[in-house]
């Protein structure tokens, strides 16, 4: 009974698939995805299905679920006086922010679905949990998918600001807690500056980000094993 951390799939199914191999994910083990399973990549909705049908994953919302959740249930709606009233400025900025994005992926794989099958998808993001608390290894860990930003020691985790969780950044600069490790996707290690390793799990003090660039050319996708620290990776993407 092992426990796994995935982020960021963003529609990589191909790569997802090759990882779930390379870790040889038995029905005991707890896989965790960490957000962002969602958009850019090929795949989206199909990565979706197949995390559907793995009783022991576990999904917590990424800030492109946010955005796909709330976008699509006005865009399946059916048309009436209502449903154009709602058609405001706030949905014009939520529909376009996701577009540039990379909804396209997305909003291409979920309108080939049927009525019911919709349904079944979005009820299923409507269940991503936004962090979870657990211990592996004798280590404690806190899964979210960006954050905590504007930590205190003084808050706790139920203080925090859904911004705060899932779209703003953590601190990596400032160690949280001392006995508890903060995992993250959220952020290409690729991008961190002055990551020795980019492109692979980064790990500093208190926090480690496992978002290794899956839907970016030459990203990869990255699997951490919380009770032995091994870490897992795919081949990287090599889609132009």
């Amino acid at each position: 009974m092992a426990s796994y951390v995935i982020s960021d799939i963003h529609g990589e199914l191909d790569l997802f698939e090759e990882l779930l191999d390379r870790i040889a994910l038995k029905g005991s083990d707890t896989l965790y995805i960490l957000g962002d399973v969602v958009d850019r990549g090929p795949h989206p909705v199909k990565v979706l299905q197949r995390l559907m049908s793995m009783p022991n994953a576990v999904c917590l919302a990424g800030n492109h679920e946010l955005m796909a959740l709330e976008c699509l249930d006005y865009l399946c709606r059916e048309i009436t006086e209502q449903s154009a009233a709602a058609f405001d400025a706030r949905m014009i900025r939520n529909l376009a922010g996701w577009q540039m994005n990379g909804s396209g992926s997305t909003l291409k794989e979920f309108r080939a679905l049927s009525p019911e099958d919709r349904r079944e998808v979005t009820e299923y993001m409507r269940d991503f949990l936004i962090y979870e608390e657990l211990k592996a290894g004798g280590q404690d860990y806190l899964l979210v998918h960006s954050g905590p930003s504007n930590f205190s020691a003084d808050k706790d985790i139920e203080d925090y600001t859904l911004k705060e969780l899932v779209w703003d950044r953590a601190d990596l600069g400032v160690r949280y807690w001392d006995d508890i490790l903060v995992v993250n996707g959220h952020t290409p290690t690729q991008s961190i500056e002055g990551n020795p390793r980019p492109g692979y799990i980064y790990r500093t003090d208190g926090h480690v980000l496992i978002d290794c660039g899956a839907c970016f050319p030459g990203g990869r996708l990255a699997a951490l094993c919380l009770d032995s620290g091994e870490e897992f990776y795919s081949r990287t993407n090599d889609r132009e």
